[in-house]
């Protein structure tokens, strides 16, 4: 099994990597398919596009600007492409078209108030973040449809392709590298046999595709967004947008732990640097997926926390990058690291494990001490909600990323003081992640009918 480190932490924007990225990617792929079907056929004069949302799709999409990505998707526009840019203003401008013209100057008519539809009904069958498109000409016939899905983490599959995937996500067999560990027992019994690290058996996979150049500079571009977005977090105000009215509070919070920094803990300072960048996802502005938006102040507070204030190097957050993604793969794999699938356990809790493991690497934990940071994180996280109050992704979640962080730190402190012996292992905890996230309502699955929610009394 491989799945790449740069394919997992992907930059782009908020507020939701499954309900913002994916739709996106989606609707620029039909578009692009759209393009060849009209170039290549006789089609009637009037041409029409549409977009039924379905599942959790349908349920928060609009609080998670669901129909806002398919917009600028359909106009051709990457989440990637999007993260320097003032996406706000590109929206106003789109959102007034009525209509696009394609390559070969054909009109096609795509009203995205009318014609972007949030079907409430039954999700579709194969997954609960659920999209159809259609061109349709004057009368109403279909002459073009694709299904897709939002699998998590900007990640997304068409009908044809969920079928024949175990957890729905593109990954190359494992023949194509060097490791080819599919769970974490085939990773530790690697490592014991090759004596790489966890980092090194990444890396090497990783090589076989790019150069080692290539891999350094995507890593540092990985880590250069973090840190940009967190930075801005600590240092931008006002209120987040949705109508919660919601405070920015890392500002405050980082302007008091530097004026009493003898007041300030650990505890604090990665609460500070994780809430800074989910409220940087929450206004929509430039994120990277780690690895889904949701969770995405997680590993960058804690990769942050190391470098200011424990003096890690940037090769040491290459290698914590591997490692992360190495785990995040793992658990990508196996179980899901989507909301709508298996709850926040898989968002922020996938996080927490996957930052867990990489605190573990670099300070010069065993494979088997990773393993068990990892395993200790997400333990701690299973059976967690994603319960958004008002489908959008600010209470409980910027908190929640705060204390993903801590979790992490403490499970790799925990696991290092240890031998890397311990009773539950990461494969079966996995496992009970995935098991849970079936078993768990669908009212606690990114659809924001039911938990904290629906809890919110009005004064």
């Amino acid at each position: 099994m491989f799945i790449s480190t740069l394919d997992l932490f992907k930059i782009g924007i908020g507020p939701s990597s499954s309900h913002t990225m994916g739709p996106m990617v989606a609707a620029k792929n039909f578009r692009d398919l759209l393009e060849k079907f009209v170039s290549s056929n006789v089609v009637s004069d009037f041409l029409h596009v549409r977009c039924t949302l379905r599942g959790s799709l349908a349920f928060t999409g609009k609080g998670h600007a669901t129909d806002r990505a398919v917009t600028l998707g359909m106009y051709r526009h990457t989440p990637q492409a999007l993260a320097k840019v003032d996406v706000n203003t590109l929206f106003q401008e789109l959102w007034q078209q009525s209509s696009f013209r394609t390559d070969n100057d054909r009109l096609i008519h795509f009203n995205p108030v009318e014609d972007i539809i949030f079907d409430r009904g039954d999700p579709l069958p194969e997954h609960p973040n659920g999209m159809i498109f259609q061109l349709l000409d004057g009368t109403g016939k279909t002459l073009l449809s694709e299904t897709y899905f939002s699998i998590g983490g900007g990640f997304i599959s068409t009908i044809a392709e969920i079928g024949q995937i175990v957890a729905p996500l593109k990954i190359e067999p494992a023949q194509s590298c060097g490791f080819p560990f599919e769970s974490a027992n085939q990773m530790m019994k690697m490592s014991f046999d090759s004596k790489y690290s966890v980092s090194l058996m990444k890396r090497s996979n990783e090589q076989e595709r790019m150069s080692e150049l290539e891999l350094n500079q995507g890593l540092d571009a990985i880590w250069d967004a973090m840190r940009t977005c967190l930075e801005k977090g600590l240092i931008t105000e006002g209120r987040l947008p949705g109508g919660l009215n919601i405070k920015r509070r890392a500002v405050a919070l980082y302007q008091q732990l530097q004026n009493q920094p003898d007041k300030a803990n650990m505890n604090d300072w990665l609460c500070a640097y994780a809430m800074a960048v989910n409220e940087e996802n929450a206004a929509g502005h430039m994120v990277v997926t780690a690895p889904t938006n949701g969770a995405a102040g997680v590993i960058p507070a804690v990769i942050y926390y190391l470098v200011k204030h424990e003096g890690i190097t940037l090769e040491q957050v290459r290698d914590f990058l591997l490692v992360a993604g190495a785990i995040g793969g793992l658990i990508k794999h196996n179980s899901s690291i989507s909301g709508a699938e298996v709850g926040c356990q898989g968002e922020v809790g996938s996080a927490s494990a996957m930052a867990a493991a990489g605190i573990c690497a670099v300070k010069g934990g065993s494979t088997g001490q990773i393993e068990n940071a990892a395993e200790i994180a997400l333990e701690h996280h299973l059976g967690m909600t994603c319960d958004p109050v008002g489908s959008l992704v600010q209470v409980p979640c910027i908190e929640r990323n705060g204390f993903g962080a801590i979790k992490a730190y403490t499970a790799a402190s925990l696991a290092i003081r240890g031998d890397g012996q311990h009773f539950m292992s990461l494969d079966n905890c996995i496992a009970a992640m995935k098991q849970t996230g079936l078993e768990m309502s669908v009212k606690y699955k990114e659809t924001s009918l039911g938990g904290l929610a629906v809890s919110v009394t009005e004064c």
